[in-house]
């Protein structure tokens, strides 16, 4: 990462800070619609904190968690094919059921604690991993395979030194896709049943018609998916360092 990856970005939300902040003032928008940026900022305070830990925490745990599973399976898959064509329908179908309509159940078997909102986060990052996984696992060249066969390679060992890393670079994209989508499962989890939390941040604050502190909310969730994002974009340059990589 270099000064101008920084530099840009910061410039233009300078920019957008002060077209708001000026088109507010000058419009007279009223707070409860869409509030200024120093009222937005105003809103930052410990409780806000504490809410935003939380969400990353779970969105954290629920990222980790589900991509080693579908790691897991797409290995599984791979090196079983009657389990790929036996489960892989199952996971398109849970994959298309909206969270919202998962999340009360979730509620209701696992309570409003902890685990039903990293369940819910686990639950929208399984399938991109799972089917990046499958794919970069099959990407492997015939002539290279060919070659570790002909030096008398294990499938340990051809696994090992060449599936997975041949993969990698279908995994990480993955994982940057999940890093936001982990955020919006935690918070769909605390929209049903939670009393911390970003998204139990956002309802308390719309009840009470409190507008900054609901913006305020949404700018940690999403300032929480882009350290996600960053981080995965680190270990992306770390790991696939054979290849150009979109800078985080």
């Amino acid at each position: 990462m270099n000064a101008k990856d920084v530099l840009y970005p910061a410039v233009l939300l300078v920019v957008i800070v002060v077209a708001w902040q000026t088109a507010i003032r000058l419009l007279a928008v009223p707070e409860y619609l869409v509030p200024a940026p120093s009222a937005i900022a105003g809103a930052f305070d410990g409780a806000l904190l504490r809410h935003a830990a939380t969400t990353f925490g779970e969105a954290l745990l629920g990222f980790v968690g589900a991509n080693i599973l579908a790691l897991l399976t797409a290995i599984a898959f791979v090196y079983c094919p009657p389990l790929e064509r036996s489960f892989f329908p199952f996971a398109i179908a849970l994959k298309t059921t909206p969270l919202v309509a998962l999340a009360p159940l979730l509620v209701i078997w696992l309570g409003t604690g902890l685990g039903s909102k990293v369940v819910a986060s686990m639950l929208i990052c399984f399938f991109p991993t799972l089917v990046n996984g499958v794919k970069g696992l099959k990407s492997v060249e015939r002539e290279a395979a060919e070659l570790f066969a002909s030096y008398g390679a294990t499938s340990f060992e051809t696994f090992w030194r060449l599936r997975l890393p041949s993969s990698l670079p279908y995994v990480l994209s993955a994982l940057k896709i999940s890093t936001s989508l982990a955020v919006v499962g935690a918070i769909v989890g605390e929209f049903v049943g939670a009393n911390q939390g970003l998204g139990y941040l956002v309802l308390v604050s719309s009840y009470h018609m409190e507008t900054p502190a609901m913006f305020a909310a949404i700018v940690c969730a999403a300032a929480i998916g882009l350290i996600l994002f960053w981080a995965v974009g680190l270990v992306e340059a770390r790991l696939v360092f054979w290849q150009k990589v979109d800078r985080p």
